[in-house]
């Protein structure tokens, strides 16, 4: 079930990411959506679903980062 807008998405995820973020995981998910179609393209006994998720997560972490002491995610440092 691709996701049409940033206000589709999850509540875990609205509720947690700033808009970007958001961005980002509405477009990685949507791509893994399609991209694991079959199940012989997921690991295990992953559901589309599930999966779509993880790579979401992953696209997500890669320029974002939970802080520790505020529990917020933020953008990692370009340095």
């Amino acid at each position: 079930m691709p996701y049409q807008t940033t206000r589709d998405l999850p509540d875990s995820v609205r509720n947690n990411l700033p808009g970007h973020a958001q961005e980002i995981y509405l477009e990685a998910f949507n791509s893994a959506w399609d991209q694991y179609d079959e199940p012989e393209e997921r690991r295990g006994d992953a559901t589309r679903e599930e999966t779509a998720h993880k790579v979401a997560w992953a696209a997500v972490k890669r320029k974002y980062e939970k802080d520790e002491a505020s529990g917020r995610w933020r953008a990692k440092d370009s340095r």
